[in-house]
């Protein structure tokens, strides 16, 4: 684990199971095209983006911070005011979310961990982590909606060290379809038992 990022939790043996199984992710993974070359081409992505961290934060926080329907969800509800130590905590765990992204195992302790982040974006968890006063919930939509920033705004940085076009595309393919099924498996606290 990270244990310099406060409230990073990727492979805490404390986290409870999820309730999706190792085959329901391979089955999500075959619905999304997600397959070992995916994985191999993420592999090859985590050393072009890992010296990018920062840049890669500034352009989402960017994004975040010129949308003021997004941005709400970072604020204090009573001052409209975005809260700064809960953005910057953020940071650290989106981060260092990239760098795992593209190193994922896919296994119980990464479901587990992505139960947990569903959980701090929906209204059972939210705010919880870092002891802030924020918005009470991110919104499905919008927690599905961002995949497509995520995702569109990493192809820049993915060519940025003389990749050639193909690999390029294959990464940016692999880092688009990674990052829809974090969404889809983030969604879940959103659903009602049965249906997700």
């Amino acid at each position: 684990m990270a244990a310099s990022i406060p409230g990073y939790r990727l492979g805490d043996p404390t986290l409870p199971k999820s309730a999706v199984s190792l085959r329901d992710l391979a089955d999500l993974m075959g619905s999304l095209l997600f397959g070992a070359g995916d994985i191999a081409a993420l592999r090859r992505a985590h050393d072009v983006v890992k010296d990018q961290i920062e840049a890669i934060l500034d352009v989402w926080y960017g994004f975040v911070a010129g949308t003021p329907h997004l941005l709400v969800y970072f604020s204090d509800p009573a001052t409209r005011q975005p809260v700064g130590p809960y953005l910057d905590a953020v940071r650290k765990r989106f981060g260092q979310w990239i760098l795992d992204t593209c190193r994922a195992d896919y296994d119980e302790a990464w479901l587990a961990w992505q139960d947990e982040i569903g959980r701090r974006h929906h209204r059972t968890a939210k705010n919880k982590t870092d002891g802030v006063s924020a918005s009470a919930q991110i919104p499905m939509r919008h927690v599905l909606a961002l995949a497509v920033p995520i995702s569109i705004t990493m192809k820049p940085f993915l060519a940025k060290t003389g990749a050639s076009a193909e690999d390029v595309e294959e990464m940016h393919a692999a880092w688009t379809k990674a990052v829809l099924l974090h969404a889809i498996l983030w969604s879940r606290p959103y659903a009602t038992d049965g249906d997700f």
